[in-house]
């Protein structure tokens, strides 16, 4: 069984506002196989075809198996290096797989704890940030990501909703934010702990790497058009 959420489709009712924010790109595939298929490929593709091409993945292939947090990351922002810092109580780099989880990319992925709660720190703001996730909700829990403005501090909490399956699911999920900025994202499992998953091929961005912002609002003269062609229908009947 499959499950996407990508972007909203404009609706014509009224005057259109550009997408509350953040904008979250995510997709679930409950018997994926141990591959990358399915709606989180293409939930993934969505994410990325709103970045400019300088953005980094981390696959986390540059560690040895068995490293444990913190892991120190450097990304490719617009105007230099941003790092990453992610930690976590019982965090480590994996390689065999095991229940489910799986590298999405190369052999390398990050375990989680068993309470599934780790930080990333980021030494400049990101506005952008996506990733694979396996073997996620299986016992029942929701995973909640808080991101925190970089500028206010005020936290932003957003569930990812996942169905699970026993042993073996994949999702993606990610965001993009063309008016915040946030410097930490923490993730905890919901209602509690247990609930051990993978995750891999970590995305960010900064702002300006965002190159096609979701929900735009439609310029005016798109408004006119449509108008237009609403007289032109009823005028035919």
């Amino acid at each position: 069984m499959k499950r996407i959420l990508l972007a909203a489709a404009l609706c014509f009712a009224g005057p259109q506002l550009a997408t509350a924010a953040p904008f979250v790109f995510f997709g679930e595939n409950l018997s994926p196989g141990g591959t990358v298929s399915g709606d989180p490929l293409t939930a993934r593709t969505s994410f990325l075809g709103a970045l400019s091409a300088g953005v980094g993945t981390e696959d986390f292939e540059g560690f040895a198996s068995g490293t444990g947090t913190p892991l120190s990351l450097t990304f490719p922002g617009s105007s230099g290096a941003i790092t990453a810092t992610l930690s976590g109580t019982g965090t480590d780099i994996g390689s065999s797989g095991g229940a489910g989880r799986f590298a999405t990319s190369g052999s390398n992925y990050v375990e989680t704890p068993g309470g599934g709660d780790f930080v990333i720190d980021f030494s400049s703001a990101i506005s952008a940030f996506g990733f694979y996730g396996t073997d996620l909700g299986d016992i029942g829990n929701d995973l909640v990501i808080t991101l925190r403005n970089s500028v206010t501090s005020a936290l932003t909490a957003l569930t990812v909703d996942v169905m699970g399956s026993p042993n073996g699911s994949l999702i993606f999920w990610g965001f993009t934010d063309t008016t915040e900025s946030y410097d930490q994202i923490t993730f905890d499992n919901v209602p509690g702990s247990g609930d051990v998953f993978g995750f891999d091929d970590m995305t960010i961005g900064d702002v300006t790497q965002i190159i096609n912002p979701p929900g735009v609002p439609l310029p005016a003269a798109g408004w006119m058009l449509i108008a237009g062609l609403g007289g032109l229908g009823l005028m035919r009947r």
